[in-house]
């Protein structure tokens, strides 16, 4: 079905990387949309409030919902929230999940936030991406790259960073149109490119003077957590960024082409927007 009517979609994570940029699609396409976070009601009184740990929000959230986008704020949810969270929308009348996951993440079996989705009886779409572009200027490398140095366990592995843009023009087309039910769309962006390099490309365009080094994992993990990282996510993102170094990310996948039609963007593109 294509979401002509009035039925709203529910974009969780509405102030995010992606559902932010979800949102203004959805609007200028002229479709209803319900924007929800968790710190709606104390900053932003035009979204939903929203909050994974409170289900008391989501019955309201939820109502009358058609589709919704489902973005979890950790890499690691909670199983049995997944589960409730999915029965819930059924028992509310969406029809039409589309969930964000993450680019190889049936590494070790199906993860139980996809198996939640598939299970759930509604129509469901997949996004795996692989690391966003903007994490150089919206996320995890920011600060870093802002100081002038960013220094990660990636030595010289590579990764095919996908622009935040192009999973948002996917998860648009999954959730407002039909023929994307029961995919699962691998995102990337067109080539890999060592951290070195993508660094040097930011560095090139803004005029400033950035470099890229590399530190064992356990480093790693022990500034992030000097950030406020907790410990077990720390852990977590060094393994996952030392696993680039081994070659993890060196691939290139075919999800915007299949969804879209169209070949991803270039990384040049993010910098050239994002950092001239």
């Amino acid at each position: 079905m294509n979401f002509t009517s009035t039925a709203p979609i529910l974009v969780l994570g509405g102030r995010g990387k992606t559902g932010r940029r979800v949102v203004a699609r959805l609007t200028d396409l002229g479709l209803p949309v319900r924007a929800a976070s968790r710190s709606a009601s104390a900053h932003h009184s035009s979204l939903a409030r929203f909050d994974w740990d409170d289900p008391g929000t989501w019955a309201s959230t939820l109502d009358g919902a058609g589709a919704v986008y489902i973005v979890f704020p950790n890499e690691h949810p909670d199983i049995a929230t997944v589960q409730a969270f999915a029965a819930a929308a059924a028992d509310g009348g969406v029809r039409r999940l589309v969930l964000l996951s993450a680019r190889d993440a049936d590494y070790a079996g199906e993860p139980f936030a996809e198996r939640a989705v598939r299970e759930s009886g509604l129509e469901w779409t997949i996004l795996r991406p692989s690391w966003f572009a903007q994490n150089f200027s919206e996320g995890l490398f920011a600060g870093a790259v802002q100081a002038g140095e960013l220094a990660l366990p990636t030595g010289e592995g590579r990764e095919a960073f996908v622009d935040a843009e192009d999973i948002a023009d996917v998860a648009v087309a999954a959730l407002a149109q039909d023929g994307h039910a029961g995919q699962v769309y691998e995102l990337s962006g067109p080539r890999p490119l060592s951290f070195g390099t993508a660094v040097s490309m930011i560095a090139e365009s803004s005029g400033r003077s950035i470099r890229y080094r590399h530190v064992e994992p356990a480093a790693y993990a022990a500034e992030l957590a000097t950030w406020g990282v907790p410990a077990d996510l720390a852990d977590i993102l060094a393994r996952l960024l030392e696993a680039i170094g081994h070659g993890s990310g060196d691939y290139v996948s075919d999800g915007v082409q299949r969804a879209l039609g169209r070949e991803p963007r270039a990384f040049e593109e993010y910098v050239k927007a994002a950092w001239t």
